[in-house]
């Protein structure tokens, strides 16, 4: 559940939002914390700001007042580390961890295994480490008000990407609408793209149905600089150059 950077100038997003109940129930937060990366070796105990990117996603967690907080790992740095109260680290299964497998086999793996078979998760990407404690709190808000099936955090994309299709053979296939193939791109309805920083849904019904619940899903807008997704050593410069020019340095 990851993707790359959007670009392009920000442009106003709008959300339905429907009347509905405060959230009730259990809320906790996973991070998934896997030791292979291809791009940046050992990437989710980089240091950004004096601290390892994980670190960053449990601090957002619990600023959010989020304090059930799980770690799945088969890091020894993490596994072997001190944590806060309200977090507990989880050694993931070796066949869980490697390059391909699904952030879907991680969760039903670990969600019985941890006793999270019922509440709202909150899905949180140590790769995303610029989210706000605000974000989380959004989102959580938006799904409980919305009747959504997962809340999930975007960012804006070019729209040239409507122009685009498939090849089958030497015919073009439009990927949306033949007419978006021949338009001006300034005509072209908004396109957003997840990015990783965020994803709300419930658990029981993720476990019962054994896959995400996309039929109705509700979209939280970010900046691109919150929606900064590291994968590699330049995607990790970046983002500690947005964090000193928000006055936060390295320690």
């Amino acid at each position: 559940m990851e993707s790359g950077n959007a670009p392009g100038k920000a442009r106003a997003l709008t959300m339905a939002h429907a009347s509905s109940a405060d959230p009730t129930g259990r809320v906790f937060a996973i991070i998934p914390a896997r030791a292979g990366s291809k791009g940046l070796p050992g990437k989710n105990v980089a240091l950004l700001a004096g601290k390892p990117l994980y670190q960053h996603s449990i601090d957002a967690a619990l600023a959010a007042s989020i304090t059930d907080i799980h770690v799945t790992t088969d890091m020894a740095e993490i596994l072997d580390s001190p944590m806060p109260d309200g977090v507990t680290v989880h050694q993931r299964p070796e066949h869980l961890a490697r390059d391909d497998t699904p952030m879907a086999a991680v969760l039903l793996d670990l969600l019985p295994r941890a006793g999270l078979t019922e509440g709202t998760l909150v899905l949180l990407q140590p790769t995303s480490p610029l989210r706000r404690p605000e974000t989380i709190r959004q989102g959580l808000q938006l799904y409980a008000n919305s009747g959504a099936s997962m809340v999930m955090s975007v960012s804006l994309a070019e729209r040239g990407v409507l122009k685009w299709g498939l090849l089958d053979g030497q015919r073009f296939v439009p990927l949306v609408k033949p007419e978006y193939c021949f338009a001006n791109r300034q005509s072209l309805p908004d396109v957003v793209r997840p990015n990783g920083a965020l994803y709300v849904f419930d658990a029981g019904r993720f476990l019962t149905e054994g896959d995400y619940s996309v039929e109705a899903i509700h979209v939280l807008p970010i900046p691109e600089d919150e929606a900064q997704d590291i994968d590699t050593a330049a995607d990790l410069a970046r983002c500690s150059e947005i964090l000193s020019h928000n006055g936060k340095t390295e320690t």
